[in-house]
């Protein structure tokens, strides 16, 4: 037999076949020892050459508050004639005399961000103070006095003077972001009075919303933060300041693992208003909004279910002169995606004032694209803005005869006799709802009597017949649900309602 590799199959030789092959697996092999499989990048060998450049300009911050405490509860005086009465009365007189004031001292983080003095802290941790110290890391102190602060986003911007014409150290902001969830990071700061304290961790998660706080989108990190951090920076491993220590999560006091940022970006925006305004100005749209939801995009016949839907227009607005609309869906704004209505308050907040953006809407079924003027949000809008079942019968309301039932649901017209029984403003017009089947869709949504229906399906009604015409062609089109409008003790809102069958309807009527 022969030795050699050639074969013979079928009459066919496989000699060149078999010389392929091998070659194929040698470029294959040599392939494979080349290329090195992917490996995430470890932890940095030692962070002392990023601390020591970093450190100088990392202060400590010490206020005093002057306390003036008031008597609660006063000593009362005993009935004229009992014994010791001359000794009680110096007990109680003595008593009631002024106490003293106290002092109450806490400490906290800061950071130097330019050579001339300019120190970023926390609002809540110089808030009530009377004074305030900055201290640096060589022991010097410097009486620091507050350019501005704002107790929304819980930034402040001290001043401190520097000492023979010296420049101070200082450290730079980077961009928030472009930091990824998994960066590693670190926090110098004063926890409990030990200053110059360093922690690492990673970015734990991003675009965190805490404590109610809807203008900020937190930073949460696993860096060990401590009481006495607020106010000191989170750097990147370039050593830009990424975040402002703010929060932590803490059942038991101590840290957990669980920090809370303020972005650089945002932190960043807020001092440079400050600076130039001693306040913090912030964009106004001038629109009431709900949030997109997968049962309103149903209800329109929609497979998109982001954004934010508008369910008023106040008068004179930047939305009223740009031509917004009761329930326009907003989607972009300026080149942005809006997600939810908590998304769209975010990005209006953080636009210059003054500013021309184009907004992408929702209208009818289309989009399209629309110029707005950004204005500005006044302290009485801002405080707005972060702000019984009456089975009532016929009366002097104008009896039944052009009253409906739909869906569960009365209806009448509006008239001025609804307008006083349900204290229903002027400027509202639709149809009232007078009743309320127990057991319908329209009353597990929350409609009550006194609601008053705007629109059904971004179609406005004044008549209970046009509520009716609605629903009936909903049903038509095999929907099943309809999109209300309604206002409700000066609210206006969006319901998504399910909509009942004629069978449904006669079954809830004989109940």
């Amino acid at each position: 037999m022969s030795t050699n590799l050639t074969r013979v199959i079928d009459g066919r030789t496989t000699a060149g076949l078999w010389r392929a092959m091998m070659m194929g697996i040698a470029i294959l092999a040599a392939a494979m020892i080349m290329v090195k499989p992917a490996a995430a990048r470890g932890a940095p060998e030692s962070f002392a050459d990023l601390v020591e450049k970093l450190s100088p300009a990392v202060v400590n911050i010490s206020t005093v508050q002057t306390i003036r405490e008031s008597r609660v509860a006063r000593v009362p005086a005993l009935p004229e004639g009992l014994p010791f009465g001359d000794l009680w009365d110096q007990f109680r007189n003595r008593d009631d005399e002024d106490p003293e004031p106290r002092q109450a001292r806490s400490l906290g983080s800061g950071f130097i961000v330019d050579a001339s003095g300019i120190v970023i802290t926390n609002n809540h941790v110089v808030e009530e103070a009377d004074e305030i110290t900055v201290i640096t890391t060589d022991g010097t102190e410097y009486a620091a006095k507050v350019l501005g602060k704002d107790q929304l986003s819980d930034v402040a911007v001290l001043k401190i003077e520097p000492k023979n014409g010296e420049k101070l150290p200082f450290v730079v902001w980077g961009d928030s972001d472009k930091e990824r969830i998994g960066d590693w990071v670190v926090a110098i700061g004063n926890p409990f009075g030990l200053g110059g304290s360093v922690t690492a961790g990673i970015v734990s998660a991003r675009n965190r919303a805490i404590g109610g706080n809807s203008d900020i989108e937190f930073i949460q990190t696993d860096a060990p933060i401590n009481r006495g951090n607020s106010g000191g920076p989170l750097f990147n491993m370039k050593g830009e300041v990424i975040g402002v220590n703010s929060a932590i999560f803490s059942p038991s006091g101590g840290n957990v693992g669980i920090g809370f940022s303020i972005p650089s970006n945002d932190a960043d925006r807020v001092m440079r208003e400050l600076q130039q305004f001693g306040k913090v100005r912030r964009g106004w749209l001038g629109v009431g909004i709900q949030p997109m939801t997968e049962e309103i995009a149903e209800s329109l016949g929609m497979e998109y279910h982001k954004g934010a839907m508008v369910t008023n227009v106040q008068e004179g607005s930047p939305a009223e002169k740009a031509g917004l609309k009761q329930s326009d869906i907003i989607v972009t704004w300026d080149g942005k995606e809006v997600e939810d209505s908590t998304s769209l308050s975010r990005l209006v907040k953080r636009t210059d004032i003054g500013k021309p953006v184009v907004v992408e809407i929702v209208r009818a079924g289309k989009r399209q694209k629309i110029n707005v003027t950004t204005g500005e949000l006044k302290e009485e809008k801002l405080a707005e803005a972060e702000g019984d079942n009456n089975q009532g019968r016929g009366g002097p309301d104008g009896g039944y005869a052009d009253r409906e039932m739909v869906q569960g649901l009365e209806l009448a017209p509006m008239t001025d006799n609804l307008r006083r029984r349900y204290n229903l403003d002027e400027d509202v017009d639709g149809v009232v709802v007078s009743r309320v089947a127990r057991r319908s869709p329209a009353y597990q949504a929350g409609i009550r009597p006194g609601t008053v229906i705007l629109a059904v399906n971004q179609q406005e009604v004044s008549q209970p017949a046009d509520v009716a015409d609605l629903v009936g062609q909903a049903l038509d089109e095999k929907r099943e649900r309809i999109l209300l409008l309604i206002s409700y003790r000066g609210n206006t809102v969006h319901v998504p309602l399910k909509v009942m069958t004629e069978e449904e309807e006669e079954a809830l009527r004989r109940r």
